[in-house]
């Protein structure tokens, strides 16, 4: 039985994946102060890190596993670890250089399982492993795994640039199956070659290089409508969602879906003259996408569902990530050179 638009509003504001965003906003704004020491972009909610170098840019990410994915299904945090790493430097619209780790754990079946798991998710989507940091000692209970990565782009799609007008454009790849047993997720990469994965990502460092698009993010542990909200209030805006609109396998409840990680799944703000040839991109690589709201001026995002609509966030009240870009005139000029839309 299909849940009713204001319990999905409720278990969306609700999932511990958008809850555990919250705590993002304090860091931040510890850590900004040391920004004055580099050479990088402003950060407001990107997937990576953007440093500018030789004329096209480098991607700095970094992502950490859940412990329970850890003790409960440690090969398959190791292929997540890489996959996770990977997706967010395509989602910015760059490549992948290499990789390296941080691995806690103190046992060695345990540890050998995590460490099989990243080098099949390294050779499966051929990122380099190049090294990293072992705590060989970690106590059973509390093992832990990060991944560091290095890309490179030519140009970038951020997370703060969606416009009013825009359309919000998802694309999940609906040929796979349910994925590991701790977390709801969707497993689209099982079965599929290097080549077929590679050819999949590269959607995404395309429609950046032919300007398709300036907004985009990878669907994260948010689910999907966390991570379209997150977009919105990065960009300091709202939006429309249609949950009619959105792609998704019959064999999963809306609710479950809503909620489900990806190993394939990012959301672009589109122009909507643009938005047909985006699709197209992605439809020749076996991937659905499909218009599934707008962006508007108004700081709240709402669901529709037939003829019902509700709110689902409201930022002049609510907070996510609580990182938001507010077009000011000196965070303006330091993003003109590579984002020529923002003049």
């Amino acid at each position: 039985m299909e849940k009713s638009l204001i319990d999905i509003v409720e278990a969306v504001r609700n999932y511990v994946g958008v809850l555990r965003k919250q705590p993002i906003k304090k860091v931040v704004e510890i850590l900004k102060l040391t920004h004055q020491y580099g050479s990088q972009l402003p950060n407001y909610g990107d997937d990576a890190a953007v440093i500018p170098w030789k004329g096209e840019y480098l991607l700095f990410a970094t992502d950490g596993m859940m412990t329970g994915l850890l003790i409960n299904e440690p090969y398959a945090a190791g292929k997540a670890s890489v996959m996770v790493t990977v997706n967010d430097i395509y989602s910015m619209g760059g490549r992948p250089i290499g990789m390296v780790n941080v691995l806690a754990s103190g046992d060695e079946k345990h540890r050998a399982l995590i460490v099989e798991g990243i080098e099949k998710g390294c050779r499966k989507l051929r990122v380099p492993m190049l090294g990293g940091h072992l705590h060989p000692d970690a106590a059973p209970s509390s093992p832990s795994l990060s991944v560091a990565i290095l890309g490179s782009a030519k140009k970038l799609l951020r997370s703060h640039l969606a416009e009013a007008g825009d359309d919000l454009i998802l694309a999940v790849d609906l040929n796979g199956q349910k994925g590991c047993r701790s977390v709801v997720s969707w497993d689209a990469n099982s079965g599929k070659t290097s080549e077929a994965l590679l050819y999949r990502l590269d959607a995404l460092p395309l429609i950046a290089e032919r300007g398709l698009s300036c907004a985009a993010k990878d669907i994260s542990n948010a689910g999907i409508l966390g991570t379209i909200s997150i977009m919105l209030e990065n960009s300091g805006k709202g939006g429309c969602i249609d949950l009619e609109a959105i792609p998704r396998p019959s064999e999963i409840a809306l609710i479950d879906w809503l909620h489900c990680f990806q190993s394939f799944g990012f959301i672009l703000a589109v122009k909507s003259e643009k938005s047909e040839e985006v699709q197209e991109i992605f439809s020749r690589r076996s991937i659905s996408s499909r218009v599934v709201g707008k962006v508007l001026d108004d700081p709240t995002v709402t669901l529709k569902q037939q003829q019902e609509s509700i709110t689902l966030f409201d930022f002049r009240k609510d907070e996510i990530t609580g990182i938001r870009y507010n077009g000011l005139k000196s965070e303006k000029l330091s993003l003109l050179a590579q984002n020529p839309r923002l003049t």
